[in-house]
Protein backbone atom coordinates (compact mmCIF):
# COMPACT_ATOMS: atom_id res chain seq x y z
CA UNK A 1 0.00 0.00 0.00
CA UNK A 2 1.40 3.37 -1.07
CA UNK A 3 1.71 5.63 1.97
CA UNK A 4 0.67 9.28 1.82
CA UNK A 5 0.46 10.33 5.47
CA UNK A 6 -2.04 13.07 6.27
CA UNK A 7 -0.38 15.91 8.18
CA UNK A 8 -2.12 17.60 11.10
CA UNK A 9 -2.06 21.14 12.46
CA UNK A 10 -3.06 21.24 16.13
CA UNK A 11 -5.27 24.19 17.14
CA UNK A 12 -5.62 23.62 20.91
CA UNK A 13 -3.41 26.63 21.71
CA UNK A 14 -5.37 29.11 19.55
CA UNK A 15 -8.52 28.45 17.55
CA UNK A 16 -9.90 25.72 19.82
CA UNK A 17 -10.11 27.94 22.90
CA UNK A 18 -10.95 31.02 20.80
CA UNK A 19 -13.95 29.15 19.42
CA UNK A 20 -15.13 27.61 22.67
CA UNK A 21 -13.91 29.85 25.49
CA UNK A 22 -13.49 33.34 24.01
CA UNK A 23 -9.67 32.85 23.78
CA UNK A 24 -9.27 32.81 27.57
CA UNK A 25 -6.70 30.02 27.96
CA UNK A 26 -3.68 31.37 29.81
CA UNK A 27 -0.02 30.61 29.19
CA UNK A 28 0.15 28.86 32.58
CA UNK A 29 -2.54 26.45 31.30
CA UNK A 30 -0.43 25.64 28.24
CA UNK A 31 3.03 25.26 29.78
CA UNK A 32 2.70 21.75 31.30
CA UNK A 33 1.72 20.29 27.90
CA UNK A 34 4.08 22.12 25.54
CA UNK A 35 6.86 19.52 25.60
CA UNK A 36 4.30 16.75 24.96
CA UNK A 37 2.86 18.68 22.00
CA UNK A 38 6.37 19.22 20.65
CA UNK A 39 6.95 15.46 20.49
CA UNK A 40 3.70 14.52 18.70
CA UNK A 41 4.85 14.94 15.12
CA UNK A 42 2.38 17.65 14.13
CA UNK A 43 2.95 19.50 10.85
CA UNK A 44 2.44 22.70 12.86
CA UNK A 45 0.85 23.95 16.04
CA UNK A 46 -1.34 27.05 15.80
CA UNK A 47 -0.74 29.16 18.89
CA UNK A 48 -0.96 32.86 18.01
CA UNK A 49 -2.84 35.48 16.00
CA UNK A 50 -6.60 35.73 15.63
CA UNK A 51 -7.99 37.12 18.89
CA UNK A 52 -5.15 35.86 21.13
CA UNK A 53 -3.14 39.07 20.82
CA UNK A 54 -5.90 41.40 21.97
CA UNK A 55 -7.31 39.10 24.65
CA UNK A 56 -3.85 38.55 26.19
CA UNK A 57 -3.57 42.27 26.91
CA UNK A 58 -7.24 43.15 27.44
CA UNK A 59 -8.28 40.35 29.79
CA UNK A 60 -5.35 38.18 30.84
CA UNK A 61 -2.63 40.77 31.58
CA UNK A 62 -0.19 38.74 29.49
CA UNK A 63 2.26 40.08 26.94
CA UNK A 64 1.36 38.31 23.66
CA UNK A 65 4.96 38.55 22.46
CA UNK A 66 6.26 36.98 25.66
CA UNK A 67 3.70 34.18 25.27
CA UNK A 68 5.00 33.45 21.78
CA UNK A 69 8.65 33.44 22.89
CA UNK A 70 7.86 31.10 25.78
CA UNK A 71 5.97 28.64 23.58
CA UNK A 72 8.86 28.67 21.08
CA UNK A 73 11.34 27.93 23.85
CA UNK A 74 9.35 24.86 24.92
CA UNK A 75 8.48 23.70 21.38
CA UNK A 76 11.69 24.00 19.35
CA UNK A 77 10.92 21.03 17.06
CA UNK A 78 7.42 22.01 15.89
CA UNK A 79 6.52 24.76 13.43
CA UNK A 80 4.49 27.44 15.24
CA UNK A 81 1.63 28.92 13.25
CA UNK A 82 -0.40 32.11 13.48
CA UNK A 83 -3.51 33.59 11.85
CA UNK A 84 -3.01 36.97 10.16
CA UNK A 85 -5.78 39.10 8.61
CA UNK A 86 -3.83 40.44 5.64
CA UNK A 87 -3.81 44.23 5.58
CA UNK A 88 -5.84 44.24 8.86
CA UNK A 89 -3.02 42.30 10.62
CA UNK A 90 -4.86 41.32 13.84
CA UNK A 91 -7.10 44.39 14.05
CA UNK A 92 -10.25 45.62 12.34
CA UNK A 93 -8.96 48.31 9.97
CA UNK A 94 -6.35 48.44 7.23
CA UNK A 95 -2.82 49.36 8.25
CA UNK A 96 -0.13 50.95 6.12
CA UNK A 97 2.38 48.64 4.43
CA UNK A 98 5.22 49.59 6.79
CA UNK A 99 3.21 48.34 9.81
CA UNK A 100 2.25 45.11 8.00
CA UNK A 101 5.88 44.41 7.10
CA UNK A 102 7.22 45.19 10.58
CA UNK A 103 4.58 43.00 12.22
CA UNK A 104 5.47 40.06 9.96
CA UNK A 105 9.17 40.59 10.67
CA UNK A 106 8.74 40.70 14.46
CA UNK A 107 6.32 37.74 14.54
CA UNK A 108 8.88 35.62 12.70
CA UNK A 109 11.79 36.85 14.85
CA UNK A 110 9.84 35.95 18.00
CA UNK A 111 9.11 32.39 16.88
CA UNK A 112 6.43 32.11 14.18
CA UNK A 113 7.24 29.68 11.35
CA UNK A 114 3.93 29.52 9.42
CA UNK A 115 1.71 32.55 8.80
CA UNK A 116 -1.80 31.82 7.56
CA UNK A 117 -2.86 35.01 5.78
CA UNK A 118 -6.48 35.62 4.87
CA UNK A 119 -8.69 38.46 3.68
CA UNK A 120 -12.38 38.54 4.56
CA UNK A 121 -13.30 39.49 0.97
CA UNK A 122 -10.71 37.26 -0.78
CA UNK A 123 -9.38 40.50 -2.27
CA UNK A 124 -5.93 39.42 -3.43
CA UNK A 125 -4.63 43.00 -3.24
CA UNK A 126 -5.14 42.91 0.54
CA UNK A 127 -2.97 39.77 0.85
CA UNK A 128 0.02 40.73 -1.26
CA UNK A 129 2.05 42.84 1.19
CA UNK A 130 1.67 40.33 4.02
CA UNK A 131 2.65 37.39 1.79
CA UNK A 132 5.69 39.28 0.43
CA UNK A 133 6.77 40.19 3.97
CA UNK A 134 6.34 36.66 5.37
CA UNK A 135 8.52 35.28 2.59
CA UNK A 136 11.05 38.11 2.87
CA UNK A 137 11.70 37.20 6.53
CA UNK A 138 11.92 33.48 5.89
CA UNK A 139 8.63 31.99 7.11
CA UNK A 140 6.08 29.77 5.32
CA UNK A 141 3.28 31.78 3.71
CA UNK A 142 0.03 29.85 3.85
CA UNK A 143 -2.69 31.84 2.11
CA UNK A 144 -6.35 31.15 2.78
CA UNK A 145 -9.48 31.09 0.67
CA UNK A 146 -12.27 32.44 2.92
CA UNK A 147 -14.88 29.82 2.06
CA UNK A 148 -18.53 30.73 1.78
CA UNK A 149 -21.66 29.85 -0.19
CA UNK A 150 -23.34 32.42 -2.44
CA UNK A 151 -24.36 32.95 -6.08
CA UNK A 152 -20.84 34.25 -6.81
CA UNK A 153 -18.83 31.74 -4.75
CA UNK A 154 -18.62 28.52 -6.75
CA UNK A 155 -15.75 26.05 -7.28
CA UNK A 156 -14.55 27.91 -10.37
CA UNK A 157 -14.27 31.11 -8.29
CA UNK A 158 -12.18 29.38 -5.59
CA UNK A 159 -9.94 27.61 -8.14
CA UNK A 160 -9.26 30.93 -9.91
CA UNK A 161 -8.38 32.64 -6.62
CA UNK A 162 -6.12 29.71 -5.70
CA UNK A 163 -4.23 30.01 -9.00
CA UNK A 164 -3.65 33.71 -8.28
CA UNK A 165 -2.43 32.90 -4.76
CA UNK A 166 0.04 30.35 -6.11
CA UNK A 167 1.35 32.96 -8.57
CA UNK A 168 1.68 35.41 -5.68
CA UNK A 169 4.04 32.99 -3.92
CA UNK A 170 1.81 31.06 -1.52
CA UNK A 171 3.71 28.08 -0.06
CA UNK A 172 0.40 26.35 0.70
CA UNK A 173 -3.29 27.20 0.25
CA UNK A 174 -5.85 26.79 3.00
CA UNK A 175 -9.58 26.26 2.51
CA UNK A 176 -10.76 28.34 5.46
CA UNK A 177 -14.27 27.11 6.26
CA UNK A 178 -14.87 29.26 9.34
CA UNK A 179 -18.64 28.70 9.52
CA UNK A 180 -18.60 24.93 8.80
CA UNK A 181 -20.56 25.47 5.58
CA UNK A 182 -18.48 23.16 3.38
CA UNK A 183 -20.27 19.83 3.24
CA UNK A 184 -18.35 16.52 3.00
CA UNK A 185 -18.97 15.53 -0.63
CA UNK A 186 -18.39 19.09 -1.77
CA UNK A 187 -15.14 19.12 0.23
CA UNK A 188 -14.04 16.05 -1.76
CA UNK A 189 -14.82 17.81 -5.07
CA UNK A 190 -13.24 21.13 -4.11
CA UNK A 191 -10.02 19.52 -2.85
CA UNK A 192 -9.77 17.43 -6.04
CA UNK A 193 -10.21 20.53 -8.23
CA UNK A 194 -7.62 22.49 -6.28
CA UNK A 195 -5.13 19.59 -6.41
CA UNK A 196 -5.66 19.43 -10.20
CA UNK A 197 -5.05 23.15 -10.68
CA UNK A 198 -2.33 24.16 -8.23
CA UNK A 199 0.85 22.38 -7.20
CA UNK A 200 1.32 23.73 -3.63
CA UNK A 201 -0.03 21.75 -0.64
CA UNK A 202 -3.73 22.16 0.25
CA UNK A 203 -4.69 22.63 3.91
CA UNK A 204 -8.27 22.10 5.18
CA UNK A 205 -9.62 24.20 8.04
CA UNK A 206 -13.17 23.63 9.23
CA UNK A 207 -15.18 23.66 12.46
CA UNK A 208 -17.71 21.16 13.79
CA UNK A 209 -20.52 23.63 14.49
CA UNK A 210 -23.05 21.80 12.33
CA UNK A 211 -21.69 18.35 13.17
CA UNK A 212 -20.17 17.70 9.74
CA UNK A 213 -16.51 18.60 10.42
CA UNK A 214 -15.18 15.06 10.95
CA UNK A 215 -16.78 13.95 7.69
CA UNK A 216 -15.39 17.01 5.88
CA UNK A 217 -11.86 16.16 7.05
CA UNK A 218 -12.26 12.49 6.12
CA UNK A 219 -13.57 13.26 2.62
CA UNK A 220 -10.83 15.87 2.14
CA UNK A 221 -8.27 13.23 3.16
CA UNK A 222 -9.77 10.81 0.63
CA UNK A 223 -9.45 13.50 -2.05
CA UNK A 224 -5.74 13.96 -1.28
CA UNK A 225 -5.69 17.04 0.94
CA UNK A 226 -2.20 17.47 2.43
CA UNK A 227 -2.91 18.92 5.90
CA UNK A 228 -5.99 19.32 8.12
CA UNK A 229 -6.66 21.33 11.28
CA UNK A 230 -7.76 19.40 14.38
CA UNK A 231 -8.04 20.10 18.12
CA UNK A 232 -7.28 17.72 20.98
CA UNK A 233 -10.56 16.29 22.26
CA UNK A 234 -11.02 18.31 25.50
CA UNK A 235 -11.52 21.48 23.44
CA UNK A 236 -12.67 19.93 20.15
CA UNK A 237 -16.00 19.79 18.32
CA UNK A 238 -18.95 22.15 18.55
CA UNK A 239 -17.74 25.56 17.42
CA UNK A 240 -14.13 24.30 17.54
CA UNK A 241 -12.28 21.92 15.16
CA UNK A 242 -12.94 18.16 14.91
CA UNK A 243 -10.96 16.04 17.41
CA UNK A 244 -7.36 15.11 16.62
CA UNK A 245 -7.53 11.67 18.26
CA UNK A 246 -10.66 10.63 16.31
CA UNK A 247 -9.08 11.36 12.94
CA UNK A 248 -5.77 9.73 13.88
CA UNK A 249 -7.64 6.56 14.95
CA UNK A 250 -9.83 6.59 11.81
CA UNK A 251 -6.83 6.69 9.48
CA UNK A 252 -4.66 4.10 11.27
CA UNK A 253 -3.59 1.33 8.93
CA UNK A 254 -4.73 3.18 5.79
CA UNK A 255 -2.61 4.90 3.14
CA UNK A 256 -3.36 8.24 4.89
CA UNK A 257 -2.19 6.96 8.32
CA UNK A 258 -0.86 10.02 10.18
CA UNK A 259 1.79 7.99 12.02
CA UNK A 260 0.81 9.77 15.24
CA UNK A 261 0.63 7.94 18.57
CA UNK A 262 -2.80 7.80 20.23
CA UNK A 263 -1.26 7.06 23.62
CA UNK A 264 0.82 10.27 23.49
CA UNK A 265 -2.18 12.26 22.26
CA UNK A 266 -4.19 10.93 25.18
CA UNK A 267 -1.51 12.05 27.66
CA UNK A 268 -1.78 15.62 26.38
CA UNK A 269 -5.59 15.36 26.40
CA UNK A 270 -5.50 14.43 30.12
CA UNK A 271 -3.87 17.79 30.84
CA UNK A 272 -6.24 19.82 28.64
CA UNK A 273 -9.27 18.10 30.18
CA UNK A 274 -8.34 19.83 33.45
CA UNK A 275 -7.97 23.13 31.61
CA UNK A 276 -11.39 22.69 29.97
CA UNK A 277 -12.95 21.96 33.37
CA UNK A 278 -11.37 25.12 34.78
CA UNK A 279 -12.75 27.18 31.87
CA UNK A 280 -16.22 25.68 32.40
CA UNK A 281 -16.06 26.41 36.12
CA UNK A 282 -15.20 30.08 35.63
CA UNK A 283 -17.95 30.46 33.03
CA UNK A 284 -15.79 31.20 29.98
CA UNK A 285 -16.61 27.86 28.36
CA UNK A 286 -20.37 27.52 28.00
CA UNK A 287 -21.25 23.86 27.29
CA UNK A 288 -23.82 25.16 24.75
CA UNK A 289 -20.96 25.69 22.25
CA UNK A 290 -20.45 21.92 22.20
CA UNK A 291 -23.91 21.21 20.81
CA UNK A 292 -24.56 20.55 17.12
CA UNK A 293 -26.23 23.65 15.70
CA UNK A 294 -27.42 23.40 12.11
CA UNK A 295 -28.45 27.08 12.04
CA UNK A 296 -25.00 27.74 10.57
CA UNK A 297 -26.02 25.78 7.46
CA UNK A 298 -29.35 27.61 7.15
CA UNK A 299 -28.15 31.16 7.82
CA UNK A 300 -24.44 30.81 6.92
CA UNK A 301 -23.54 32.44 10.22
CA UNK A 302 -20.40 31.42 12.19
CA UNK A 303 -20.96 30.47 15.84
CA UNK A 304 -19.15 33.51 17.25
CA UNK A 305 -21.34 35.80 15.17
CA UNK A 306 -24.51 34.21 16.62
CA UNK A 307 -23.40 34.96 20.18
CA UNK A 308 -22.34 38.51 19.19
CA UNK A 309 -25.78 39.27 17.74
CA UNK A 310 -27.57 37.77 20.74
CA UNK A 311 -25.46 40.00 23.02
CA UNK A 312 -26.41 43.07 20.99
CA UNK A 313 -30.11 42.20 21.19
CA UNK A 314 -29.84 41.71 24.95
CA UNK A 315 -28.32 45.18 25.29
CA UNK A 316 -31.32 46.59 23.45
CA UNK A 317 -33.75 44.45 25.47
CA UNK A 318 -34.99 42.74 22.28
CA UNK A 319 -33.85 39.10 22.57
CA UNK A 320 -37.24 38.05 21.19
CA UNK A 321 -36.19 39.43 17.77
CA UNK A 322 -33.34 36.88 17.44
CA UNK A 323 -34.92 34.89 14.60
CA UNK A 324 -35.92 38.09 12.80
CA UNK A 325 -32.26 39.11 12.89
CA UNK A 326 -31.12 35.68 11.66
CA UNK A 327 -33.48 36.01 8.68
CA UNK A 328 -32.18 39.55 8.04
CA UNK A 329 -28.50 38.47 7.87
CA UNK A 330 -28.71 36.88 4.37
CA UNK A 331 -30.62 39.93 3.09
CA UNK A 332 -27.96 42.36 4.36
CA UNK A 333 -25.25 40.10 2.97
CA UNK A 334 -26.90 40.15 -0.46
CA UNK A 335 -27.25 43.98 -0.33
CA UNK A 336 -23.55 44.23 0.55
CA UNK A 337 -22.37 42.07 -2.40
CA UNK A 338 -22.09 38.67 -0.66
CA UNK A 339 -19.01 39.12 1.56
CA UNK A 340 -17.86 35.88 3.25
CA UNK A 341 -18.78 36.07 6.94
CA UNK A 342 -15.45 36.12 8.74
CA UNK A 343 -13.79 38.80 10.90
CA UNK A 344 -14.40 41.70 10.32
CA UNK A 345 -17.23 41.31 7.79
CA UNK A 346 -19.15 38.92 10.07
CA UNK A 347 -19.33 41.60 12.78
CA UNK A 348 -20.28 44.29 10.23
CA UNK A 349 -23.09 42.31 8.57
CA UNK A 350 -24.35 40.95 11.91
CA UNK A 351 -24.43 44.38 13.57
CA UNK A 352 -26.20 45.90 10.55
CA UNK A 353 -28.82 43.11 10.64
CA UNK A 354 -29.43 43.88 14.34
CA UNK A 355 -29.73 47.63 13.58
CA UNK A 356 -32.19 46.97 10.76
CA UNK A 357 -34.47 44.97 13.05
CA UNK A 358 -34.34 47.09 16.21
CA UNK A 359 -34.38 50.39 14.25
CA UNK A 360 -37.79 49.62 12.77
CA UNK A 361 -36.56 50.59 9.30
CA UNK A 362 -33.85 48.97 7.20
CA UNK A 363 -30.63 51.04 7.08
CA UNK A 364 -32.08 53.82 9.25
CA UNK A 365 -29.10 53.30 11.59
CA UNK A 366 -25.82 52.56 9.82
CA UNK A 367 -22.59 51.92 11.79
CA UNK A 368 -19.41 53.49 10.44
CA UNK A 369 -18.06 50.01 9.63
CA UNK A 370 -21.01 49.28 7.30
CA UNK A 371 -20.37 52.58 5.54
CA UNK A 372 -16.68 51.68 5.24
CA UNK A 373 -17.50 48.30 3.72
CA UNK A 374 -19.85 49.89 1.16
CA UNK A 375 -17.27 52.60 0.37
CA UNK A 376 -14.69 49.96 -0.50
CA UNK A 377 -12.47 50.70 2.51
CA UNK A 378 -12.07 46.95 3.17
CA UNK A 379 -11.52 46.01 -0.48
CA UNK A 380 -13.58 44.87 -3.44
CA UNK A 381 -16.89 43.23 -2.58
CA UNK A 382 -17.22 39.89 -4.43
CA UNK A 383 -20.75 40.37 -5.81
CA UNK A 384 -22.97 43.20 -7.01
CA UNK A 385 -23.89 45.72 -4.32
CA UNK A 386 -27.49 46.96 -4.01
CA UNK A 387 -26.91 50.53 -5.22
CA UNK A 388 -30.10 51.83 -3.60
CA UNK A 389 -28.85 50.58 -0.22
CA UNK A 390 -25.38 51.99 -0.88
CA UNK A 391 -26.84 55.44 -1.63
CA UNK A 392 -29.00 55.34 1.49
CA UNK A 393 -25.97 54.44 3.62
CA UNK A 394 -23.17 56.59 2.16
CA UNK A 395 -24.97 59.18 0.02
CA UNK A 396 -22.76 60.48 -2.77
CA UNK A 397 -19.48 59.39 -1.18
CA UNK A 398 -16.96 58.14 -3.73
CA UNK A 399 -16.33 54.38 -3.75
CA UNK A 400 -12.68 53.33 -3.48
CA UNK A 401 -11.62 51.19 -6.43
CA UNK A 402 -7.85 50.95 -5.78
CA UNK A 403 -6.18 48.77 -3.14
CA UNK A 404 -7.35 50.53 0.07
CA UNK A 405 -3.85 50.50 1.62
CA UNK A 406 -2.53 52.53 -1.35
CA UNK A 407 -4.34 55.50 0.20
CA UNK A 408 -2.47 55.15 3.51
CA UNK A 409 0.74 57.01 4.31
CA UNK A 410 3.48 55.13 6.23
CA UNK A 411 2.43 55.21 9.89
CA UNK A 412 4.94 53.22 11.96
CA UNK A 413 6.89 56.33 13.01
CA UNK A 414 3.66 58.02 14.10
CA UNK A 415 2.83 55.03 16.34
CA UNK A 416 6.37 55.08 17.77
CA UNK A 417 5.93 58.70 18.82
CA UNK A 418 2.44 58.09 20.23
CA UNK A 419 3.54 55.06 22.26
CA UNK A 420 6.40 57.09 23.72
CA UNK A 421 8.05 55.80 26.92
CA UNK A 422 5.41 53.10 27.35
CA UNK A 423 7.07 51.14 24.54
CA UNK A 424 10.27 49.43 25.68
CA UNK A 425 10.85 47.70 22.32
CA UNK A 426 9.58 47.56 18.75
CA UNK A 427 7.10 44.81 19.72
CA UNK A 428 5.45 47.22 22.18
CA UNK A 429 5.07 49.80 19.41
CA UNK A 430 3.25 47.19 17.32
CA UNK A 431 1.01 46.25 20.25
CA UNK A 432 0.13 49.94 20.56
CA UNK A 433 -0.43 50.35 16.80
CA UNK A 434 -2.93 47.51 16.71
CA UNK A 435 -4.79 48.22 19.95
CA UNK A 436 -4.26 51.87 20.96
CA UNK A 437 -7.07 51.75 23.54
CA UNK A 438 -5.94 48.50 25.19
CA UNK A 439 -2.13 48.50 24.92
CA UNK A 440 -1.36 51.66 26.97
CA UNK A 441 -3.17 50.29 30.04
CA UNK A 442 -1.51 46.91 29.66
CA UNK A 443 1.98 48.31 29.03
CA UNK A 444 1.68 50.70 31.99
CA UNK A 445 0.71 47.73 34.20
CA UNK A 446 3.47 45.50 32.80
CA UNK A 447 6.07 48.24 33.28
CA UNK A 448 4.88 48.86 36.85
CA UNK A 449 3.05 45.73 38.11
CA UNK A 450 2.72 47.16 41.64
CA UNK A 451 -0.17 49.22 40.30
CA UNK A 452 -3.60 47.63 40.05
CA UNK A 453 -4.16 45.34 37.06
CA UNK A 454 -6.15 47.08 34.28
CA UNK A 455 -8.32 44.28 32.93
CA UNK A 456 -11.93 44.09 33.98
CA UNK A 457 -13.61 40.69 34.17
CA UNK A 458 -14.92 39.60 30.78
CA UNK A 459 -18.53 39.64 31.92
CA UNK A 460 -18.31 43.37 32.70
CA UNK A 461 -17.16 44.45 29.25
CA UNK A 462 -20.54 44.77 27.52
CA UNK A 463 -21.82 48.34 27.17
CA UNK A 464 -25.00 49.23 29.06
CA UNK A 465 -28.27 48.69 27.18
CA UNK A 466 -29.02 51.50 24.76
CA UNK A 467 -31.16 50.52 21.78
CA UNK A 468 -30.15 53.66 19.86
CA UNK A 469 -26.42 53.29 20.35
CA UNK A 470 -24.40 51.79 17.54
CA UNK A 471 -22.25 49.14 19.19
CA UNK A 472 -18.57 49.37 18.45
CA UNK A 473 -17.20 46.26 16.76
CA UNK A 474 -15.67 44.51 19.71
CA UNK A 475 -12.72 42.11 19.89
CA UNK A 476 -14.43 38.70 20.10
CA UNK A 477 -13.71 37.12 16.73
CA UNK A 478 -16.56 35.76 14.65
CA UNK A 479 -15.08 32.76 12.91
CA UNK A 480 -11.54 33.99 12.34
Amino acid sequence: MKKNPLKITETILRDAHQSQAATRMRLEDMLPALEMLDNMGYWSCECWGGATFDVCMRFLNEDPWERLRTIKKHMPKTKLQMLFRGQNILGYKHYADDVVEEFCKKSIENGIDVVRVFDALNDIRNLRKAVESVKKYGAWAEVALSYTVSPVHNDEYFVNVAKELEKMGADSICIKDMANLLLPYHAFELVKKLKDNVSVPIHMHTHNTAGTGDMVNLMAAQAGVDIVDCALSPLANGTSQPATESLVATLEGTERDTGMDLVKLNEAAVHFRKVAEKLKKDGTLDPKVLNVDTKALMYQVPGGMLSNMLGQLKQAGQEDRYYDVLAEVPRVRKDFGYPPLVTPTSQIVGTQAVMNIIGGERYKMVPKESKGLLRGEYGKLPGEVNEEVRRKCIGDDKVITCRPADLLEPELEKYRKEAGDLAKCEEDVLSYALFPQVAPKFLAYRNNPQKEAPAAPAKETAPKADPNAVRELYVEDCGG
